[in-house]
């Protein structure tokens, strides 16, 4: 075994341990002060667990990804929508759940299988301007939907929490269509999503400090950001040499 792949195997086990430790003591903390919503934080953190493996297997190359992904990504916009964050919501029931689906058939044809790894590539400088574009272009308009939309952050010069959703949003959709088309330019995205993501939780919790869920997904992402760095490591690797 190579020094590469023996230090992946061990970031893997740690991304993995450390988030079902880190969750499980959560939980157990969480659920001896929380007067209700035990059954959501529950359900929260397994649907936290099957995200993590779902991530770390995308980071490899893994067509499984699809599989965990499907019941991270459906608890995950459920826990979204109890929590007003309505773009997040529906990005994952109508948008994340389906693309599991799309995704899962598009690696089979790029060769992945349940030992082979997906044939990744990279985007060209076109690609880039057309996506970087999209990408400026849905975030201002997300921005001030979602600015309409919502009605539980306080109106001010730039409305964070909803910034950072939108951010979150946008992220994601050209995340989730590069990954399933195998493009290693996905990982940029990602750590947008994951930076995002774990601002918008910690605002949450200042917000709500009662939130029996919201704790989890910052753990959730924190694991995430470390592990779409070590992916973007990876696909670099992967996608060397393709387009």
């Amino acid at each position: 075994m190579g020094k590469s792949e023996q230090f992946n195997k061990w970031f893997n086990a740690f991304i993995l341990i450390g988030m079902a430790v880190v969750t499980v003591l959560v939980l157990a903390f969480k659920l001896r002060d929380a007067q209700d919503g035990q059954a959501l934080l529950i359900i929260a953190a397994a649907g936290s667990l099957c995200g993590v493996l779902a991530n770390v297997l995308s980071a490899n190359g893994r067509i499984l990804t699809f599989l965990f992904g499907l019941i991270d990504v459906t608890v995950y916009g459920v826990m979204c929508l109890t929590g007003a964050k309505y773009g997040n919501a529906a990005l994952h029931l109508l948008y994340f759940l389906p693309m599991q689906v799309v995704g899962f058939f598009q690696w089979k044809g790029r060769g992945a299988d349940g030992k082979e790894q997906v044939r990744a590539r990279r985007l060209t400088g076109r690609g880039w301007l057309l996506w970087g574009g999209i990408f400026l272009a849905g975030l201002v308009a997300a921005y001030f939907i979602l600015s309409a939309l919502d009605k539980t952050e306080a109106a001010g010069a730039v409305r964070w929490l909803v910034l950072m959703d939108a951010l979150s949003m946008m992220c994601n959709l050209i995340g989730q269509y590069l990954l399933s088309t195998a493009y290693m330019e996905q990982w940029f995205f990602w750590i947008g999503v994951n930076i995002a993501s774990v601002l918008m939780w910690v605002l949450t919790l200042r917000q709500s400090p009662d939130s029996s869920y919201a704790l989890v997904y910052v753990v959730k992402y924190s694991f995430y950001l470390l592990n779409s760095l070590n992916g973007l490591r990876i696909w670099l690797n992967l996608s060397r040499g393709e387009r």
